[in-house]
């Protein structure tokens, strides 16, 4: 007992020690800011860029609209020497047409301009210029209609109405000028902002995976040491029964608490996650958003668009976006793989007698198909009963034969063989016999670890299986050891009491 009571005071100090607390309640609420923190600034990236986009389609309307001035006052200027050199009605109509649409367009430009210091004065000058060059126009088709071409060619030599012209033709041309400087700059303020959107995006994303990554490292680390003081307790209370019970209460704290740690990580984590996965979508949609938007102007106006920045928009963004995506859809399967691990260890085991060569039947008929196909065969051989939680023990084989089909040596027909014996001292023992590809000696006990896999990863999973598995059988009071050459296949042993031994049964023996 002296040595029990020193090793159980330590045991349940290291349960009680709050640094593992204040390390997750930190964990926590740096996610939890850093959501903050990506939220505000996709919001505001989302709002800058909705801003330049309707910017860049304002520069563009009032560019066409100084683009229409321009050319309809060509019109009406052809229009005008048509008729004095041809006297066709024609001609005359041209100008008709343009001279009765100027003044809309004009409006139009003018109400685009508003109140731009840079352009309003411009506008106001073509105004001026335009009523004085209409006046000119309408005199020499006038002068035209009476026969007074001479006079009417005079007014032309004069050099007024070219100097109109020009003049008009500088201050449209300096509009359209300005406007193109403002469309540029301001499709890169655009650029700028899905950019920042993108970096903050894929920063916070990357930030969620460490603070996990982290976390897991916790959980393992916590396992570990709750192992190291579960081994202790079995040395030094082997035998006795009241040892049994103190080391099983102990125990069941520990592993309650783990639980607890597992599920609040994993249940907490996933918050933020969903999170940004959402706005990785809404991200995607202000990726495609811009991205027609450079399309449709670069087809209004083949050139005018920087190729970098459509490159930009079309593959950086759409790359960025999907490296989000599948890092936090990585990070989900590990989270709902934790939780999953986590409730199984609350469920209460529930004891029945077990009919293990029908039970593993029908295990091997659920995989057969599989099998089959490949030319392999799974027997099972008569097997002893067993009482134990059934669901257990149905995860168990159902993961190690699942294991033994999917690891098959590329080539080599499957061959699975279980079979299992009574074993002296109210044990029963169950081999799992396969000639799969095997695992290295050194990979070993690494199998059995949280989080880790061994040999070639080509196949799906979290490396939670055998993970899983040893927990169970643990939990079951068996053990499980592995028996494996690499190529030549593997043979796990599992080894359970006869009978299953609940808390309320050994409070009723004790």
């Amino acid at each position: 007992m002296k040595r029990i009571r020193p090793a159980l005071r330590t045991f349940g100090a290291f349960l009680r020690t709050p640094t593992l607390s204040r390390s997750i309640i930190a964990l926590l609420a740096l996610a939890i800011l850093l959501l903050l923190a990506v939220n505000a600034a996709t919001f505001v990236m989302i709002q800058r860029t909705t801003a330049y986009n309707d910017t860049v389609d304002h520069s563009q309307q009032v560019r066409l609209a100084a683009k229409d001035v321009l050319s309809l006052l060509i019109d009406a200027e052809t229009g005008q020497r048509g008729f004095m050199l041809t006297a066709r009605t024609e001609y005359l109509n041209v100008h008709d047409r343009a001279v009765a649409a100027l003044p809309d367009v004009l409006a139009r430009l003018d109400g685009l301009i508003g109140d731009d210091p840079e352009l309003t004065p411009r506008v106001a000058r073509v105004q001026t210029y335009y009523q004085e060059r209409m006046a000119l126009m309408d005199r020499t088709i006038d002068l035209t209609r009476t026969g007074r071409i001479g006079e009417a060619v005079s007014l032309i030599r004069g050099g007024r109405g070219k100097a109109l012209m020009d003049a008009m033709r500088v201050e449209l041309t300096a509009i359209d000028a300005v406007q193109a400087q403002r469309l540029v700059e301001r499709t890169r303020q655009s650029e700028w902002a899905s950019a920042v959107t993108v970096s903050v995006n894929a920063l916070a994303g990357l930030l969620i995976l460490i603070l996990a990554g982290i976390s897991v490292w916790l959980v393992r680390r916590y396992v570990e040491e709750i192992q190291t003081a579960h081994f202790e307790l079995d040395r030094v209370n082997a035998g006795l029964e009241n040892k049994v019970r103190d080391r099983t209460a102990e125990l069941t704290r520990a592993n309650e608490e783990i639980q607890r740690f597992a599920y609040i990580v994993s249940h907490d984590l996933r918050s933020p996650l969903v999170n940004v996965m959402g706005y990785t979508s809404e991200l995607e949609q202000v990726g495609k958003a811009v991205d027609e938007e450079l399309t449709r102007l670069d087809h209004s106006h083949p050139g005018a668009i920087d190729p970098e920045s459509i490159r930009a928009v079309r593959e950086d963004v759409p790359e960025a976006v999907n490296f989000i995506r599948a890092s936090t859809t990585k990070m989900d399967g590990l989270i709902k793989a934790i939780l999953r691990l986590s409730r199984e260890g609350r469920r209460g085991l529930v004891p029945e007698v077990l009919p293990m060569t029908d039970l593993v039947h029908a295990i091997a008929d659920s995989v057969s198909h599989q099998v089959v196909e490949v030319g392999g065969s799974i027997t099972v051989r008569t097997l002893p009963e067993l009482e134990s939680d059934r669901l257990s023990i149905e995860q168990i084989f159902g993961n190690l034969i699942d294991n033994a089909v999917k690891y098959q040596q590329p080539g080599r027909p499957i061959q699975i063989v279980v079979e299992g014996e009574e074993t002296p001292g109210g044990w029963i023992s169950y081999r799992i016999i396969d000639n799969g590809r095997g695992v290295s000696a050194r990979d070993h006990e690494r199998i059995f670890e949280l989080f880790r896999r061994a040999g070639r990863q080509d196949q799906p999973g979290e490396g939670l299986g055998l993970a899983f598995v040893r927990n169970s059988v643990r939990r079951l009071g068996g053990s499980i050891e592995v028996e494996s050459e690499l190529g030549q296949g593997s043979t796990f042993h599992l080894k359970f009491p006869t009978r299953l031994i609940t808390l309320g049964d050994q409070g009723d023996r004790l």
